[in-house]
This record gives structure tokens, sequence and C-alpha cells, in this order.
């Protein structure tokens, strides 16, 4: 058996810092919390303004509107952007199209299923031709 020069700390009042370094001396605390606080942690953004052809793009965009504001769009059904109803499909919304079948993810799924829940999603899928 190796011996591990950290101490494995219990609960409660025997619980040892094992990311600090052991110190006793008086003062060392407050020492390393100032080294700590003076220390870089992160790389500070720069604060270049951004290029022209990126606030060409910012300013054609749509603003965004309040959850419970008005519809914008009056005349766009609710259905639009989704595979069903009226208005343009998931093409309209510019991502890629889904391949391969429901089953087949749920299938990868199976050997993570300590619940049985994709088990019973997987057996419905199947059952739909999905």
């Amino acid at each position: 058996m190796v011996d591990s020069p950290l101490q494995i700390g219990g609960p409660g009042k025997f619980s040892v810092r094992e990311d600090l370094p052991p110190s006793q001396n008086y003062g060392d605390r407050k020492a390393m919390a100032e080294q700590i606080a003076g220390a870089a942690t992160t790389a500070q953004p720069s604060a270049k303004p951004a290029p022209a052809a990126a606030m060409q793009g910012a300013a054609a965009q749509e603003p965004v509107v309040p959850l419970y504001a008005p519809t914008q769009r009056p005349n766009e059904p609710i259905t639009a952007g989704i595979p069903l109803g009226a208005g343009p499909g998931p093409e309209a919304l510019g991502g890629r199209p889904v391949e391969g079948k429901l089953s087949d993810t749920l299938a990868a799924l199976l050997p993570y299923d300590t619940t049985g829940e994709i088990s019973v999603l997987y057996q419905m899928a199947l059952s739909r031709g999905q």
C-alpha cells in the first residue's frame, strides 16, 4: 500500500482542507488570502471595438420582445417553425434536418438506462414506427 501525504478528512470538526497548504504559523492564513487576492485569475477582455461587419449583422436582427408583450407577428400561425400545422416548417429556422429515427437514438441510450424509463420510451417509439 502506498502512503499518501494527504490526510483524508472526515465530517464536521474532523474535516481537513486538502486544497490548501498545511500551516501552523500565526498570520499565514492572512498572508495567503492577500496573495490569492492579488493574483490575476483570468485574462481581462480587451476593449477593442467590434468590426463593422459584426455590427451590421447585429443591426439586422429583430429586437428582443418581452415574454408577455403582445405579438409582433399577428398574421403568422402559431405552428410556424414546427413540422405540423399551418405556416413554414423547421426548414424556415435554418437548422439542419434531424437524421435517423427516434428509436435508434433511444436504443443508443438503453445501456445507460437505470430506471427503465428509456426502455419504455424505446418500446413506444418502435410500436409507432419512429
